[in-house]
């Protein structure tokens, strides 16, 4: 590869180096912000010969280069090291539109809690794995490892309080002192008030039970308080900051919580929850086709970021997440149509660069693999649709289903370990497998 050449066309093509605002990359991508996106020429981009692909999303002008080589293409463009180079989200969030915030603001919420569900996850896996070889764990030994696995559950809803404050400007540890209050021992678990064991604290007109297995009323309280917190700051006077502005926040942010968004938010995770279970728990696998199909057609309008929400109140509430396996499944399909159409090619160079682009698909990440590959030729994407909904239908009607989000594909593999790992395995070669067929029926060899 030529990689001044590579960085010199991207240059003239955002629009010439004093219309970059940041410069940023990742493993696989160029990450660029411009002033300006009336001087970015898309179609000259997209046609850089070397590159992997092109695409816009987020506020960012994203150029897949490939693993080893985005770092010279880096450091060849900002060799004098005048362009600023972090803070590349930050400038592309005044570019979003309001529904792009929306879900940009979600990811950042639930993005921090992604490591410890996954260390989670795998370690449920793990011991589930190892009970089914047949050892059995003493009480002592069960107990500690629920101490590790069920934890994060029990208190996941402030965890999310937490971390909305955090992103939404309020204190921290004032969101982890209104979050824990949301599921204190004293009041009555929702658990045990929804099988009958106990009634809930009868105020008035309002039933009032502990946040157990929610997550919408916990993002709804972490955005209320953290905005409360601020315009107490706004107006108290300093010398009392300390005392009165955490006092006030949490008395209104458990008042609001109690009775105003508590029990309107959860009736609203309720009926989101069984419309999504409605649709992916359709009988014969319907559902899993469906969102196995479809789930990669949202990564590429940057959708996909919204079902962290559902996928966290799944595991809220039920302790397994579906979805995470159909998300695999709809990857596996896209993976084998994009092998498949990368194989055919004749010209050398070509097909070594788009098969680079797939090995990151197989660590979850599918930004290159999509716009480097399969939406390079529209009957390729339909392939791997294909191929996502029939392994997303295998995966349901044989209850694939971990207790881990955030990981997918080869990371996710400890998961599954006492948890169905099989049929985890035979749902990626299905959808892989009828990919790659798919696409040898649908595109004509080049």
């Amino acid at each position: 590869m030529d990689f001044n050449k590579i960085a010199q066309e991207i240059v003239l093509n955002i629009g010439g180096k004093d219309n970059i605002s940041v410069l940023e990359h990742c493993a696989t991508r160029l990450r660029i912000v411009v002033k300006d996106n009336s001087k970015v020429n898309t179609e000259n981009l997209k046609n850089i010969k070397g590159i992997g692909g092109y695409f816009y999303q987020s506020g960012q002008h994203q150029i897949i280069i490939g693993t080893g080589k985005v770092n010279k293409v880096f450091n060849i463009i900002n060799s004098d090291g005048t362009i600023k180079s972090d803070g590349a989200k930050e400038s592309a969030y005044a570019n979003l539109n309001p529904v792009q915030k929306i879900l940009r603001s979600l990811a950042d919420v639930f993005i921090p809690l992604i490591p410890v569900l996954v260390a989670t996850g795998l370690f449920m896996g793990l011991r589930g794995f190892v009970m089914q070889l047949g050892l059995t764990l003493s009480p002592e030994v069960l107990t500690l490892s629920q101490v590790v696995t069920d934890t994060v559950f029990i208190f996941l809803p402030a965890l999310v309080v937490w971390s909305t404050f955090r992103r939404f400007g309020g204190t921290p540890v004032i969101g982890i002192v209104l979050g824990l209050m949301l599921i204190a021992p004293m009041l009555p678990n929702a658990w045990e008030v929804a099988s009958g064991a106990v009634e809930p604290l009868k105020v008035g007109i309002f039933r009032i039970e502990g946040f157990q297995g929610t997550i919408l009323p916990a993002l709804i309280v972490g955005i209320f308080g953290a905005h409360v917190e601020k315009w107490i700051k706004s107006w108290m006077p300093s010398i009392v900051d300390l005392v009165f502005t955490p006092f006030l926040t949490i008395v209104i942010g458990i008042l609001a919580a109690f009775f105003v968004l508590g029990p309107i938010f959860t009736m609203v995770e309720d009926i989101i929850m069984m419309g999504v279970q409605s649709v992916i728990e359709l009988p014969f696998g319907i559902g899993g086709a469906i969102f196995g199909g479809t789930q990669q057609a949202l990564t590429v309008t940057g959708l996909h970021t919204s079902l962290m929400l559902i996928e966290t109140s799944y595991l809220a509430s039920k302790g397994v997440n579906p979805m995470n396996a159909l998300i695999t499944a709809s990857m596996a399909g896209q993976a084998g149509a994009a092998i498949a159409y990368a194989m055919s090619i004749k010209d050398k160079e070509d097909r070594t660069l788009k098969l680079s682009s797939i090995v990151p698909c197989f660590f979850g990440i599918t930004e290159p693999l999509l716009f480097g590959v399969t939406l390079s030729n529209t009957k390729v994407f339909i392939s791997g649709m294909i191929g996502g909904a029939i392994a997303g239908a295998f995966a349901m009607l044989f209850n694939v289903a971990p207790s881990v989000m955030g990981v997918t594909f080869i990371p996710a593999i400890p998961a599954y370990l006492g948890n169905n790992l099989l049929g985890y395995l035979a749902m990626i070669a299905i959808g892989m497998g009828t990919g790659m067929i798919m696409t040898k029926i649908l595109v004509k060899q080049k």
